[in-house]
């Protein structure tokens, strides 16, 4: 009890005093509505951080929407996958932040569309200052960590490295672990020598000869495969964390090609082992393609049962979806496998085969089992995302649209990009934008080029123009590529 000069005068009085027993009674009545509302206070604190799920975005790398079951793969095994879209919610009409990696990874980090977000494309080692982040962009890791929420990135990072693009090293920009590659080109050999941990190197056993710089070859010893290594990491960091809210980042080398391998010995498709498709008589690429995939897979299933083991799963959203369409960079025959579903393109075209992407979001008790949803989201959304279910505030000035009301299944209250936009630099400039969801605009030179229009409802394909048919929509686009992007 705190007592003040005027309650010790009063109590000096004979116990029997009806001013001491007044007093008094009013002092503990005090304590205890202190006390309760202390208690209050603490069990909202609680409830508010119960109420802030872990996040999980686990990104594959190259995957192409038909290359899962639940997708309409009749070739490749994806049992947990399929499993997860399942118990979730699978998107139809989700899509990368470009269609090539750099730069769609960037739309993820900023929540900025590809006209306006930091890296616009795969520069390399010719310009990495122009491929990394800096000290001004705030990424969704930023955001969430901010927030209280513990952060960490395993795998493939792509917008910051050593030397001149220090700018962009995953831990300036919100995580607060990082294992991994920095660069992509380093990251086309899954049998590397050395990984990254923060900014220290980490040897490993592989043996491997040497192609270019930053780190790329092929391996002669093949010891440890990278993608094993980052699946027990990310296993390790929710065991270590599943007291708190987290962050994790998981972004998977599979099934990206080894480039510098395809060109030494015709196949880029490198895997511990082929799997269930040993005794196939197929050509090993297609074996090796087939078998990271399902690899993938399986490791995928691996975190899913880790969250359920340590009772977390009901309080963690995870995100599966892939960087762009799908590559035919491995030498093995796209025609076995379809991996772009009924779309036209692959990796580098703007066409959806190049830019939809498979999308699934597992939450037991939230996201509501074997759903699916058209609404057309992007890598960019994410930012609003995350940052509403974190309950934090995110940048001003962002192209992102929180797909929360999707997850929850309240379609009434989603609202709606009215564009989203795409844009592409290798062997000539190219614009893409998708208007109202349906109709797909790409323009191809200047920003005085005319436009293809095509209507994905009715031509998913992108196959028939009809820029002249609908002069009216075709304007709107033409209008909206010219103001769409910033320097």
């Amino acid at each position: 009890m705190i007592h003040t000069k005027e309650t010790t005068k009063a109590c000096r009085q004979p116990a029997s005093s009806p001013n001491c027993n007044s007093l008094l009674a009013m002092v503990l009545r005090t304590l205890a509505l202190t006390c309760v509302m202390c208690v209050c206070a603490a069990g909202s604190l609680a409830k508010e951080q119960a109420a802030r799920p872990n996040l999980i975005f686990i990104l594959a790398d190259d995957l192409g929407y038909g290359e899962l079951g639940c997708y309409g793969q009749t070739v490749i095994q994806t049992p947990r996958l399929d499993a997860m879209a399942k118990q979730g919610l699978r998107f139809t009409h989700f899509y990368a932040g470009a269609t090539v990696c750099a730069p769609s990874r960037s739309v993820l980090m900023t929540g900025m569309h590809h006209g306006h977000t930091r890296v616009r494309g795969n520069s390399g080692k010719t310009n990495p200052a122009a491929q990394a982040l800096q000290d001004g962009d705030i990424s969704v890791a930023k955001v969430l960590q901010q927030s209280g929420y513990r952060t960490a990135l395993f795998g493939k990072w792509g917008l910051g490295d050593v030397g001149e693009a220090e700018s962009g090293l995953p831990r300036k920009h919100g995580f607060d672990e990082f294992f991994g590659y920095l660069n992509q080109h380093h990251a086309h050999n899954h049998f590397p020598a050395f990984l990254w941990r923060n900014e220290e190197k980490v040897a490993l056993p592989n043996k491997v000869i040497p192609v270019g710089e930053n780190g790329g070859g092929y391996a002669t010893e093949a010891v440890q495969f990278a993608d094993d290594l980052f699946a027990d990491e990310a296993l390790r960091f929710v065991d270590e964390n599943k007291s708190r809210p987290f962050f994790l980042y998981w972004s998977m080398i599979v099934p990206h090609a080894n480039n510098e391998r395809t060109r030494a010995l015709k196949n880029g498709a490198e895997v511990p082992d082929f799997g269930p498709y040993a005794s196939t008589d197929w050509p090993d690429p297609d074996k090796g393609q087939a078998a990271m995939i399902t690899r993938m897979d399986g490791h995928v299933g691996r975190m899913l049962d880790k969250l359920q083991e340590l009772g977390i799963a009901e309080n963690t959203l995870v995100i599966f979806t892939s960087d762009n369409g799908p590559h035919n960079e491995s030498n093995h025959d796209l025609k076995r496998f379809e991996p772009s579903g009924p779309y036209s393109g692959i990796k580098r075209s703007l066409t959806d085969g190049g830019i939809r992407v498979p999308a699934i979001a597992w939450w037991p008790g939230h996201i509501a089992e074997n759903s699916e949803t058209s609404h057309a989201a992007y890598f960019g959304d994410w930012m609003a995302t995350a940052a509403e279910l974190a309950g934090a505030k995110p940048p001003t000035g962002i192209d992102s649209i929180s797909f929360v009301p999707t997850l929850y299944g309240h379609t009434v209250k989603q609202s709606q990009h009215e564009f989203l936009y795409w844009e592409f630099h290798e062997g000539g400039f190219r614009q893409a934008a998708l208007y109202q969801d349906r109709w797909k605009g790409i323009r191809t030179g200047s920003p005085d080029a005319p436009i293809q229009l095509f209507d994905t409802e009715t031509d998913v394909a992108e196959v028939n123009d009809v820029a002249l048919e609908q002069p009216e929509i075709a304007m709107k686009i033409s209008d909206y590529l010219k103001s769409a992007r910033t320097e």
